[in-house]
């Protein structure tokens, strides 16, 4: 976490947040990446937390009618990352569920693109031409 936290609201969160693990902050896109174990799982843009979200975890956001993040209000493209329920923010016991579901998503994410780079790896060069 920065020496000086961006804003009280940020480090009001990081503060409740900060049973997850050594979390990082740091600017992104006009708003902030939350990161632990360099794997970024919430994200906070115009005061407003969003969690990572995915296949596994997503319908427990969509259930509860929580929209995606819109990085462009007047445009249809939206990330994966939602906000957790409006009660959950003052509250850590019902934060840090969120919280891990976003991590874990993060961990997925990144389980996923490091066997596909090994993949990648693994598939075999065409053989070159004698020359």
């Amino acid at each position: 976490m920065p020496a000086q936290p961006p804003s009280e609201y940020v480090a009001t969160l990081c503060e409740m947040l900060a049973p997850l693990g050594d979390l990082h902050v740091r600017r992104m896109f006009g708003g902030y990446g939350l990161s632990i174990d360099g794997l970024t799982f919430a994200l906070i843009a115009d005061e407003i937390l969003y969690f990572k979200a995915d296949d596994v975890n997503r319908a427990a956001f969509t259930e509860l009618g929580l929209e995606p993040f819109r990085p462009m209000p007047d445009k249809p493209t939206t990330l994966s990352y939602y906000p957790p329920p409006d009660s959950a923010l003052d509250d850590r016991d019902e934060l840090l569920p969120w919280a891990r579901s976003g991590f874990d998503a993060a961990l997925r994410a990144a389980a996923k693109k490091a066997a596909k780079v090994k993949r990648k790896r693994d598939i075999p060069s065409p053989p070159r031409g004698e020359g």
